[in-house]
């Protein structure tokens, strides 16, 4: 810390953006409100699934036996498991999921995609992908979303860091469904 010649702590002028750094950082931020409350309004009106519902169904859909531990399940679509667990209550409600101890160990909670939810998520899935294709993958060509993976890897990466991650929340989430 630097003193003033007052023998004050002299406070540091902030590291502003540019005009370009704070444009790029503008559109991202557009981007990331704005596509999944675009995504959304297509699931609940065509499946009356919210966004994360259908990306928890998905992930499901692709675990072994269809099951996931409540804790694993909530890193992957980064979300407190509090809340997850009352998303998990209320798709079970609809018979779309079901929970069961873990018979490796009880003291977990596994959430288990149901025959019901599974053709649910695989109704759902024709309509959400047609609605990703046009307002994201079919914008861009193969190079840019290249780039794109690319960059996204990047900063989730720098996040996991500066969470004191070891890296598994970005890879799990590289590794999510669409």
């Amino acid at each position: 810390m630097h003193m003033t010649t007052q023998g004050k702590p002299e406070i540091a002028e902030p590291h502003w953006l540019t005009v370009d750094q704070l444009a790029a950082w503008r559109g991202f931020m557009s981007l990331v409100r704005r596509l999944p409350s675009a995504l959304e309004c297509q699931l609940q009106r065509d499946s009356q699934l919210s966004f994360t519902e259908y990306y928890v169904l998905a992930l499901l859909s692709d675990q072994p036996a269809r099951r996931m531990r409540l804790s694993d399940l909530a890193i992957k679509v980064d979300s407190e498991l509090s809340r997850l667990s009352h998303m998990v209550s209320r798709l079970a409600k609809r018979s779309l999921l079901r929970r069961e101890p873990d018979p490796c160990d009880g003291r977990y909670t596994n959430a288990i995609l149901t025959d019901i939810g599974y053709s649910h998520l695989v109704e759902a899935a024709p309509s959400h992908v047609r609605r990703v294709r046009e307002l994201f993958v079919d914008v861009l060509d193969s190079e840019e979303l290249q780039t794109l993976r690319r960059l996204s890897e990047k900063v989730l990466a720098r996040i996991d860091i500066a969470e004191g991650h070891d890296g598994r929340a970005s890879a799990e989430h590289r590794q999510g469904a669409s």
